[in-house]
């Protein structure tokens, strides 16, 4: 690939957020309002100081730190749950007729919905008074992972991991399940070789959705009661104090976060599934 090749590339890649950035600048001069709409240097002056206290919130670093450590809290969580469980209702016909039914009536229910009763089991309960840990540097790591923020982003991010991983296995060819069965392959032979790995693509691509969805789900967990930090609760913070410029970084920062590691997804699928796209 020839440099100017490159340049083209990078330009393509730029035009669009640097045409969002004139244009908000632009709208900004027009408006003249802080509170509405905080200029483009205004909010860069944040990230160029991310370990500087906001508002008596921490930072902008700590902050987003805290709120990823609950994304993955849930997200593994849900994780660990749907992915064993989708192969399972994937390829046992008799376990999906049982449990298809009861799990679609809770499908349509947004995370949202499910607060107060969080709320009623768990209340502001945490990690830490779930173990019984009372004091130390492990009671203020603990401490900020809240049952009820847990149970919301899990619940985000549960029903798309089970979807893919139900549509991967039963889009695996029966005729290579039968075939290996023919040549004498036993069981888990045949989950290991030919049923996981075509099923793969699928699944991957269910947890690559269920991590957006969580982090979608994460500001919405972070304003139930008990919180006191993460970039949710910093920008609900913001707002009640007419601060749009942290507003508006914390939103940055969210997408900057869930943007790579998104990328992370895509780079795995690129790398491991590149005969996906021969089988088309």
């Amino acid at each position: 690939m020839g440099f100017q090749s490159i340049l083209v590339r990078i330009g393509a890649y730029l035009l669009i957020p640097v045409l969002f950035l004139v244009l908000w600048g632009a709208i900004d001069r027009q408006l003249d309002n802080e509170v509405i709409l905080p200029g483009v240097g205004q909010v860069a002056a944040l990230f160029l100081q991310p370990t500087e206290s906001l508002i008596a919130m921490g930072s902008l670093v700590t902050n987003v730190v805290i709120s990823l450590v609950r994304v993955l809290a849930g997200y593994l969580l849900a994780v660990c749950l749907a992915i064993p469980l989708g192969i399972l209702m994937g390829y046992y016909g008799t376990v999906y007729r049982l449990l298809n039914g009861f799990l679609a009536l809770f499908r349509p229910i947004p995370p949202l919905a499910w607060v107060p009763l969080v709320l009623a089991w768990f209340g502001v309960a945490s990690l830490a008074s779930m173990f019984g840990v009372e004091e130390g540097k492990a009671y203020l790591y603990l401490n900020n992972l809240k049952l009820s923020m847990i149970f919301i982003i899990f619940i985000g991010a549960f029903y798309p991991v089970l979807t893919s991983a139900i549509h991967g296995v039963m889009g695996v060819r029966s005729t290579l399940l039968d075939s290996a069965r023919v040549l004498g392959a036993g069981e888990w032979d045949i989950f290991r070789k030919i049923l996981l790995p075509a099923a793969a693509p699928s699944i991957v691509n269910g947890m690559r959705i269920g991590l957006g969805v969580a982090w979608m789900c994460l500001v919405s967990a972070e304003m139930l009661p008990g919180s006191i930090s993460g970039v949710g609760y910093l920008i609900t913070h913001a707002y009640t104090l007419a601060r749009t410029d942290i507003v508006i970084a914390g939103m940055i920062s969210i997408g900057i976060v869930g943007a790579v590691l998104d990328l992370f997804f895509r780079l795995i699928e690129d790398r491991k599934f590149v005969w996906t796209r021969l089988t088309r």
